[in-house]
This record gives C-alpha cells, structure tokens and sequence, in this order.
C-alpha cells in the first residue's frame, strides 16, 4: 500500500505497531465524541479511572438519543452528564442542540484528525476528512484518559467514483450502491477511501451521508480527501483555520478498487430487514406505504432538507400516510427559517419532530402495526422501529418525500422537473447551547449529580482458566446489537442501570433468555456470521456479563462488538471449522479450556461427548485484559 489518505493520518498517529494490515497498532487520539445512550455509562467509566481531566484536543458530550422525557430517568442523566463535562474539562452540546455526527461535522470534525466515538455512526466526520471511528463506551474513556485506542490495521479499499450524479439521484443511493456490491460484511478489515474524478462533485454534506452509512458494510471506518469543496464547507461555517489538504493516493496505492460511475446509480431502497438488502426502486414502485420518516445523522443536513422542502413546496402529503421531519440541528432549522422552507414542509402536512435521533433509535414515531415506513435512515433491524412486524424501507430524502406525496414507495425521477438545491455561501453560526470546558479551577468546585436510576459498575472478576455452562442461546448469522440489547423509548432510559437493562437482552428473539441466563448462573452463546453487527452500544457486552455470559462461539464477529466483549471480560471464540456450528445446541453443557489463550482452544460438549476446536484473533494485549477480567480493571492499573 502506498500514500493513501488513511496510511497518511494512521502514520502520523501510530505510537506503537505495525503498518501491516491486520497487525495491532496503538493510535492517538485526537478528538472523542459520545452521545447520551452510550455516554453515560462511558462516563461512569471514566469517573473510575480516577484522573482529574480529559487528555485529548477536544472531547464533547452530546445530548441527541434519549431526548423523550416520560420520567425522570432520561433527564437525570442529561443533568448527570452536564456536570461530568463541567467536571472534566469536556465540550457539552446541551439537549435540542441537535445529532451528534451533524453538529461534530458542523463545528468541531477537522480533515487529518482522529476521532473515535460512542456511536458506529462517528464515520461521518469522514466526509470532511477526519479517520473518525466508531468504538464502545470503554474505549473512549480510556482515550479521554490519555491512552492510545488500539485496532487492527486496516487494509484500504479504493472506491473510485467517476461521472456525476443525475437528477433526483442522491449521496444515498450512493452508499445504497456501495452495500449493493460489498453487502453488510463486505468491508470489514478495510477502511472504504473515496477518489477519482467524482469526488468533486460531491459536497461535504453528501460526502458525510456516504462515510456515515458506510459503517454498514462492517468497515473500519471511511474517509473522503480534503480539498477545496472541504475548504468552502469549513470557511462557510467560519473555521477555515481547520482546513488541511488530503490528497488520495493513486490507484496502485490501494489493496484493491471498487468502481461506481455515479452517472449510472440509480435510485435505490435497502428492504427489512438488512441494509445490505438492496433494489432498485423501479422494481419497488407502487408499494402502499402508511409512514415517511426524514431525518437521522444519514439524511438531516441543510442540503438534505432543503431538497425535501423544495420537492413538497405547494403539494400536500398524502392521506394515507404521516410524515416525520428530523433536522440534525439547530442550524439547519435556523436556515429553514430564515429561507422560508420550513413553511413548505409544515403547510405540507409535515409532523416537525426535535433535532435528535427519535424515529432512527425507536424513540418515538413508531409506525402502525403492519406498516411499511420508508425511511431516510442507515438501519433497518427488526424491532428497531418500535414495531416488530413493519417493514422498514431505507431510501434517499428525494425518494422519501416523493412517496410522502403519492403515498406509493415512488421513483422522485418521475416527478419532473428537477430543481437544484443551493448551499448558502455563509452558515448562521450560533453556538450558543455548546457549554466549553471549565477551567481546571473552576472545574474543581463542581459537584456531579446522580440521578437514582445510575447506578455502580458492575465488578470485574479474573478470568478462569476452565469456562463451564450451559448452551443458553443459539442463533443464526447477522445478529444486530439490536437483537442482544434492544434499544427504544422503554429500554434506552436505563442505559446507566444495568441490572435493569439487563432484563431485556435478546428480548427480540426470547424473552425468556434473561430469567434463563440468571437462573443457570450464566453460560454460553453460540452463533453464526458476523454477530454484533450494528450499533456499537457497549450495553450489548455489558448486559450479558451482568447476566453471567462467559464466552461467545461464533462464526465471525462484526468489529467493535468482538472489542466490547474483551471490554467486558466475556471470552469471544471462533470455530476452526464453522461446519462445528451445527455440533452444539441450545441447552447442552459444555466445557471450554482456556489456559492461556493459545491460538486454539479446546471446546467439550458433555451432553454429545464430542471435542471442537476454537481459535480467536486476539492480540496479546486483549488476552492480557481478559485475564484480569476486563479493560477497566486493565487501565486503572496502566494509569496509577
């Protein structure tokens, strides 16, 4: 591999480590972000570490997921992570600010910085450059703590565009276009890096639609150059100070191409319930649709609204449907305003719903029982809209807003006539619901508030050399962290109460999988290809461990849930020969011999008297975390 824009930041950041692809490497970080579902129990994580103050360049808390306040719950953690950024010297983007990756775009991402995140989704600030990564809860507070975030080193795959978009054809049949080729585990092990002559065409807004979704491929991250369309966007919003140039590497540069002539792509739909489920919307046309939901941190940025306020100006939705608008913050409303477009959308029969994730983490606007609801969204999980049996439909803002029109999933090239949307040359800037970092003087007189639903860590135990249990759960390929640890308006409020959350784990696929796993004193989870794949809530290793789960024998793990289950102390372990899948069932007692985590382990299953054998991809560092029960336990030492 030669001078790729990902070898060009990782280099300048590597403190330990190879740069051979699947090697261990140790990275600076520059720059966290967490949001208010996985923040909180990041910050109690970091609370005991035990150092007075975060040691990146910047750290922001953001306030987006869990912004519906039916009890106290949610909004005594905002004022508890409100007092933790006054405490230690941490960026807070007060509730109603707006979505995390849209503000960090908007304000804070910078071209060649690292960025690691609490939400899979930090892959945005790619768009504008930054090798931004998504990470459990426990990996950022150790990178807040000043400590390096280790990965394995990624291979680079090349995405060349070519052409130029047609009309009514968006950023989001692009990356729809993207997980049509590569599927949702065609990019793990790469970082996906746009170049070619296509690029240009893009904006930094449709570039961050692209780099945001690409995180459903299961790559490590994906990253755009920086150039003179990267230097506009950050002048227009009065940080052109942050602007470095990235240039791509040449074609021989990368461990392998990807061509998409943007000219050819068409309008897509990803069906329920995969993301990487794709077709054209030609083949789609006509499917009633009873709710249209526009908005997340894929599709909220002004360019995304401004082209859905011009497409629904005069016309009014239609009565077979509702429609949600989701802008991804305060700027982009504060322009709506300004401009008059936010009058199309609400004479239009629009529901304006709050600048947060709502719909996308199930959090509010359910759809009815039955429905189809077509969605501006990056997933597409079962359950994750609050109704289990909708199907769920992903498509672009054109493609959406025209269905809210017709009612009918409706291909927006057949409305005619196309009108261009512009970017202003200025954004308004007001940050005034960001509250800076305290001096370390003032920081000192802060009390931190808990709210009773917060609750300790649990303990972390030193691993054992034999592992003994009960099968409790077997399961297929593509397991969400949506099927392990459910997210929604009646789970996510006890995010910082594992005990709690805890009792709706697997609830998607048996509900009794809780009381079962206590009950037994723990066990065993047995599963197929990349399971964890989605979100990278911590809470899907965390709430297992609670409920005694010792090791996960799989097929093939999704990244950053393999990295949570080290976190936490729960063994992952693949089969040597995946036919051994079908060895173990639900219910028989096995036994595994861990001993020192040689590359394979030795699994028995008492009930058929049959011996598998298992390996892992962990590094020495990961055995080391495991055998003293968990990464937290690790770092406390490491910074004594």
């Amino acid at each position: 591999m030669g001078n790729t824009i990902t070898e060009t930041i990782l280099v300048n950041h590597i403190v330990e480590g190879e740069t051979v692809p699947g090697k261990e490497v140790a990275l600076k970080i520059d720059q966290t972000l967490t949001q208010d579902a996985t923040g909180t129990m990041a910050y109690l994580q970091f609370e005991s570490i035990g150092i007075p103050r975060v040691k990146t360049e910047l750290s922001v808390s953001y306030v987006d997921h869990n912004t519906l306040q039916s009890d106290f719950r949610n909004p005594d953690d905002h004022r508890y992570l409100q007092s933790i950024a006054q405490k230690f010297g941490i960026h807070f983007s007060r509730p109603g600010n707006g979505i995390c990756h849209q503000l960090h775009l908007e304000r804070f991402a910078e071209p060649g910085k690292t960025l690691i995140g609490s939400d899979s989704h930090t892959p945005t600030a790619g768009g504008i450059g930054s090798f931004a990564i998504g990470a459990g809860g426990l990996d950022v507070s150790v990178s807040m703590a000043g400590l390096p975030y280790r990965l394995k080193y990624p291979k680079v795959m090349g995405i060349k565009l070519t052409g130029e978009l047609s009309d009514w054809v968006s950023a989001k049949d692009v990356i729809l276009e993207v997980l049509r080729r590569l599927g949702v585990k065609g990019g793990v092990g790469y970082v996906l890096e746009y170049f070619g002559p296509g690029v240009k065409t893009l904006s930094v807004p449709e570039r961050a639609t692209i780099t945001n979704m690409g995180t459903e491929t299961g790559a490590t991250t994906s990253i755009f150059p920086s150039d003179e369309i990267t230097k506009s966007f950050l002048e227009a919003q009065e940080r052109g100070n942050s602007w470095t140039e990235l240039v791509p590497g040449e074609e021989t540069d990368y461990d392998e191409i990807l061509e998409i002539n943007l000219s050819e792509v068409e309008p897509l739909a990803a069906l329920p319930h995969s993301p990487g489920k794709i077709k054209t919307i030609r083949e789609l046309a006509g499917l009633d649709v009873q709710q249209v939901a526009i908005g997340s941190c894929t599709n909220s940025s002004l360019l995304d609204m401004k082209r859905v306020a011009g497409i629904l100006k005069g016309k009014t939705i239609s009565e077979t449907l509702h429609l949600t608008i989701s802008s991804g913050s305060r700027q982009v409303v504060d322009h709506l305003i300004e401009s008059g477009e936010m009058g199309y959308l609400v004479q239009a029969g629009a529901r304006i719903l709050e600048n947060a994730c709502g719909p996308c983490i199930g959090m509010g606007a359910a759809p009815p029982s039955g429905a189809v609801s077509v969605r501006t969204f990056n997933r597409n999980f079962l359950g994750r809209s609050g109704t289990k049996d909708a199907d769920i439909y992903l498509v672009s803002p054109e493609t959406a807003a025209a269905t809210a029109i017709t009612g009918v999933l409706t291909d927006p090239r057949d409305l005619g006539k196309y009108e261009k949307a512009e970017m202003p040359g200025k954004f308004n800037i007001n940050d005034n619901m960001f509250l800076p970092p305290l001096s370390p003087d003032e920081s000192e007189k802060i009390e931190i508030i808990r709210g009773p639903n917060i609750k300790p860590l649990p303990e972390f135990h030193p691993m054992p050399n034999k592992l003994e249990g009960e099968v409790l759960l077997k399961v297929g390929d593509d397991i969400t962290t949506d099927h392990i640890m459910p997210a929604g308006a009646k789970i996510l409020p006890f995010r910082s109460n594992i005990p709690e959350i805890s009792k709706f784990v697997f609830g998607v696929i048996d509900d009794t999988f809780p009381k079962r796993a206590l009950d037994k004193k723990g066990g065993f989870i047995i599963g197929g290809e990349n399971y964890g794949q989605g979100s990278s809530r911590e809470h899907a290793a965390l709430a297992p461990k609670h409920l005694g789960i010792k090791a996960v024998v799989v097929k093939s793990f999704a990244r950053i849930h393999l990295a949570n289950l080290v976190n936490f102390g729960i063994v992952p372990l693949t089969f040597k020969d995946p036919n051994d899948y079908d060895n173990i069932d639900q219910g028989d007692d096995i036994s595994i011999e861990i001993g020192n985590l040689d590359k394979i382990v030795k699994l028995t299953n008492e009930t058929r008297g049959l011996e598998i054998e298992l390996e892992h991809s962990l590094s020495d560092l990961d055995k080391e975390i495991l055998k003293v029960g968990g990464k937290l336990p690790w770092v406390k030492k490491q910074v004594k």
